[in-house]
């Protein structure tokens, strides 16, 4: 290993986040002393904290990736695209990291009356303000159900993307993380038969045991806001 690489971060010196909403909350048994004051764990200052503490180890693992990613590039001179792996039913799809603002825990969402777009499930909290949050199957035309995990611990996510008009929000199956893939892996969709959300794919990579459909960025935003006129 050359001298001036950093070390990467393993997961275990991540700082610990302890979910005591699903343990103790109102996802839980309900036992939390807190829930007296506070009614939802929403409202808990440990919620609060726990959320912080979560985007400080999603910015960790980035940091992480692209430092690995940056010493892969180093020592075989691939081009590669920082792509965000997600899964939605039994999907693996990849998006390029720079529409991504961030990804987050999941938010209460509110349903708006009146509405006639599918894919629009509501409006969610981010940061304060109320953001609108669709449906990335229902745009995508995919089937929803759970892959099975095989005793894997699965935490559902939203993926806050940054759009001209302002942020929005898709809440997604499962997240797998940042990676640096390789473009010369990327084959062309039209050669890939079945091929998952086909109308937005830019392409397809085999990666770390999956088929990803890498989708376009631009045209999946369009649609989002499509959706919500």
């Amino acid at each position: 290993m050359a001298a001036d690489r950093l070390p990467l971060i393993a997961s275990d010196q991540l700082p610990a986040v302890d979910d005591c909403w699903n343990r103790i909350g109102v996802h839980g048994d309900k036992s939390c002393e807190r829930l007296d004051v506070h009614v939802h764990c929403r409202n808990c200052e440990v919620h609060a904290a726990a959320a912080t503490l979560l985007l400080d180890r999603y910015a960790l693992i980035r940091e992480n990736d692209a430092a690995a990613d940056a010493e892969e590039a180093g020592e075989d001179g691939r081009e590669r695209r920082s792509t965000l792996v997600f899964r939605l039913g039994e999907e693996w799809l990849g998006l390029a990291t720079r529409c991504l603002s961030e990804v987050a825990a999941l938010n209460p969402i509110h349903s708006l009356p009146h509405q006639r777009s599918l894919a629009l499930l509501g409006v969610t909290n981010v940061r304060g303000a109320l953001v609108a949050c669709l449906s990335l199957a229902e745009l995508l035309g995919l089937e929803r159900g759970g892959e099975a995990s095989g005793g894997r611990r699965v935490v559902p996510r939203m993926l806050i993307l940054a759009s001209q008009g302002g942020p929005l929000v898709a809440p997604v199956d499962e997240v797998d993380g940042i990676h640096g893939i390789p473009l010369d892996l990327m084959l062309d969709p039209g050669r890939t038969p079945d091929l998952a959300a086909r109308q937005f794919a830019s392409g397809v990579v085999q990666w770390r045991g999956r088929s990803i459909t890498l989708l376009d960025e631009g045209l999946l935003l369009q649609a989002m806001a499509r959706s919500l006129a």
